[in-house]
């Protein structure tokens, strides 16, 4: 496992890694607890919120040429249509605010200090450019669920080590389609965030 690397794209270099993100967030995002049933065409799509980003970042994990695990990130700002009503009530300035998208990582890989690796470099970009805050959101399922796996443990305790709460009431709404599901449902995304301290 030596050979596997994190580097840092952004430019040209993140333009040409997104068609390999886009499998890769279908292959990962198979599992719980996001159980979506991913559509090629629509990730290709999605993903070209961060080749039109000037401020946008990805993360990418390889494995010799083998892109196994990659997180992104830009601007709050870049997605305000999205998450317009989850911040109504909240009194953070989007403006400072750096937003860590998904993080997705090939199960063999998981466990070897990646996902730090992920926010170290993501919230240091951040700092980079200016931000002050760094958040992310993450699916909430029911406690109980059929399709959760025995023994799943959530990174909450990940996240709060490193320094991120979730923001009280700050919950954004999101459509897609589950697995063996005849239709996207809206799924329920709670944000967490940090203070970025500027000499960290």
């Amino acid at each position: 496992m030596s050979s596997v690397y994190l580097e840092v794209l952004t430019g040209e270099a993140l333009a040409q890694v997104l068609p390999a993100l886009a499998r890769l967030r279908i292959e990962v995002f198979r599992d719980w607890p996001y159980l979506y049933d991913g559509d090629l065409d629509y990730e290709e799509s999605y993903l070209q919120n961060y080749r039109h980003s000037k401020e946008a970042i990805v993360v990418g994990a390889f494995h010799g040429p083998k892109l196994v695990g990659a997180a992104t990130g830009t601007p709050l700002t870049d997605h305000s249509e999205d998450f317009a009503a989850a911040f109504e009530t909240c009194r953070l300035d989007l403006e400072e605010v750096f937003y860590c998208a998904e993080s997705v990582l090939l199960p063999e890989y998981r466990g070897r200090g990646l996902g730090h690796g992920f926010f170290d470099a993501r919230e240091a970009h951040a700092r980079h450019l200016g931000y002050s805050i760094s958040a992310f959101c993450s699916v909430t399922r029911p406690a109980v669920h059929p399709m959760r796996p025995e023994g799943y443990a959530p990174l909450d305790p990940f996240w709060r080590r490193r320094g991120y709460a979730p923001l009280e009431g700050v919950v954004a709404q999101f459509s897609w389609k589950d697995l063996n599901s005849p239709e996207a449902t809206d799924k329920p995304l709670q944000f967490w965030a940090r203070t970025l301290n500027p000499s960290a």
